[in-house]
């Protein structure tokens, strides 16, 4: 099987707001508190601004010695041009477990995580694992029927919470990714390494 992950990069709010926004104290105690996932209930919904989305586009990399890794890719952009969303599914070679990645804005919710479903199916909570100053990863194994999923779908959806705790959502669209995903690559980029 192949490398999977996913990388999404949204650019919706600043950082500072996400570390002084925290979750309602529990009445509960610490024994029998609710998972992370339901220790909150956002106060509301609204769908991020206006975003144009590209093509799905595949490009993969080989260097001598090494198994190739294939990318994937849509970007999305607001009508000033800057990105809004851009989502990898990244694949390698002959390797059996994968990865889900998200990149996305900072300024969130960290203790959310990010929901993602295909055509309003199962939601598969992402986990954010850490922050850079400029975006915030969320990431795990990836689940196989998300990819499948994704394959006979029509969009597919992102679900965050913001410093407010009202959920942002936006809808990539799916139905170039089967074609393009199985498909040859666009480009294939080959590097040589000096030793």
């Amino acid at each position: 099987m192949k490398h999977v992950s996913i990388a999404f990069f949204l650019s919706l709010a600043p950082w500072s707001a996400t570390l002084a926004e925290q979750a309602s104290p529990s009445s509960q105690s610490p024994a029998v508190q609710k998972p992370p996932e339901t220790e909150f209930a956002p106060r509301g919904e609204r769908v991020a601004r206006d975003i144009k989305y590209g093509d799905w586009r595949k490009v993969c990399f080989q260097t001598p010695g090494t198994r190739m890794v294939c990318r994937t890719t849509i970007s999305g952009t607001w009508q000033t041009g800057q990105s809004a969303v851009r989502a990898d599914l990244i694949e390698r070679d002959g390797e059996s477990a994968g990865r889900l990645q998200l990149f996305l804005p900072v300024g969130l919710y960290l203790p959310a995580g990010a929901k993602l479903s295909v055509d309003q199916g199962t939601q598969h909570r992402i986990p954010y694992v850490w922050c850079l100053t400029n975006t915030c990863i969320a990431a795990q194994v990836a689940d196989p029927k998300l990819v499948q999923d994704m394959e006979t779908g029509k969009t597919l959806r992102i679900e965050l919470v913001d410093p407010n705790v009202l959920t942002i959502s936006t809808e990539l669209p799916l139905d170039r990714f089967a074609a393009v995903h199985n498909g040859a690559p666009l480009q294939t980029f080959e590097h040589e390494i000096d030793e």
